[in-house]
C-alpha cells in the first residue's frame, strides 16, 4: 500500500486494506448521514486554496462524475510542489469529506451482531472516533503519492447502490478497486471501498470483532481513543 494514491479513499482506509475476513457487509439501510465536512473558517487563509483546488460538481446525480471530480481535485492538490504537507492534508480533507457517509461506515462496521449493543452516546462516540482513525491513516501515507494514474470503469447497479470498478496503475502494478456509494438526497455517497477483493469496512470489523469477544464497549472505545503507534 506504500505508493497508492489518496485516490478518495483509498489513502483515508488503507491502513489495513488486506486482513479481512471474506463475510459480506451489511446493506445500506435507513440510517441518516450528514455531511461531515470540517466546518469553514473565513478567517483560514486555506479557504482560498480550497476554492481554487476543489470543484463544483455539475450533476450530484451522477456518482461517477462525483468520484472523477473528486479524483482530479486530490490529484491536483497532491501534485502541488510549494504545498507543505500540512496544508495539503487539510485541504484534502475538506475536499473529500462531504461524500462520504461516515455514519452509516460506522454502523455497518459494528454491524448487526454489535451496534444494538451500543448506547446512542457510545454509537455517536464510535463514529467520531472511526471517522477519525479513517482519516489518520490517509495522514500516515500521502506523502507517498508517486503520480499513479487511474481510469474509472462504468458503474453498476445493484438494489439501492452502485459500484464503480477503478483501476489504479503504481509502479507498473494493476491494482483494483471498488467504490460501493449510495443515494443521499440529491447526491452520492461512499459507504465502503474494495481494494483486490478486500472490503476496508470487513477489515476492520474483523479488528472489533477481536476487540469485543473479550472486551466491553468501553474497552474499545478507550483503545480507538488512544492515539496511533508510530
Amino acid at each position: 500500500m506504500k505508493n497508492l494514491c489518496y485516490i478518495l479513499l483509498i489513502l483515508l482506509l488503507a491502513a489495513a486494506a488486506f486482513a479481512a475476513g471474506q463475510d459480506q457487509t451489511d446493506e445500506p439501510d435507513e440510517i441518516q448521514a450528514a455531511d461531515q465536512a470540517p466546518p469553514a473558517d473565513p478567517n483560514d487563509p486555506n479557504n482560498i486554496l480550497l476554492e481554487k483546488y476543489d470543484v463544483v460538481i455539475k450533476d450530484p446525480n451522477d456518482p461517477n462524475e462525483i468520484l472523477w471530480a473528486k479524483w482530479n481535485a486530490v490529484v491536483r492538490v497532491l501534485q502541488s510542489k510549494d504545498m507543505e504537507k500540512k496544508v495539503k492534508e487539510s485541504l484534502i480533507d475538506r475536499i473529500v469529506t462531504p461524500i462520504f457517509d461516515f455514519p452509516l461506515m460506522a454502523k455497518l462496521v459494528l454491524g448487526r451482531k454489535h451496534w444494538p449493543n451500543f448506547s446512542p452516546p457510545q454509537r455517536e462516540k464510535f463514529t467520531k472516533l472511526f471517522t477519525r482513525k479513517l482519516k489518520d491513516s490517509y495522514r500516515e501515507k500521502i506523502s507517498h503519492y508517486t503520480d499513479e494514474k487511474a481510469s474509472v470503469k462504468p458503474l453498476r447497479k445493484k438494489n439501492t447502490t452502485v459500484i464503480i470498478p477503478m483501476n489504479l496503475i503504481s509502479q507498473g502494478k494493476e491494482i483494483a478497486i471498488i467504490y460501493k456509494l449510495r443515494k443521499i438526497g440529491k447526491t452520492w455517497k461512499i459507504y465502503d471501498v474494495e481494494i483486490q477483493g478486500v472490503s476496508i469496512l470487513l477489515t476492520y470489523r474483523s479488528q472489533f470483532d477481536d476487540v469485543l469477544a473479550g472486551s466491553s464497549v468501553e474497552d474499545l472505545l478507550e483503545r480507538l481513543e488512544k492515539p496511533a503507534a508510530p
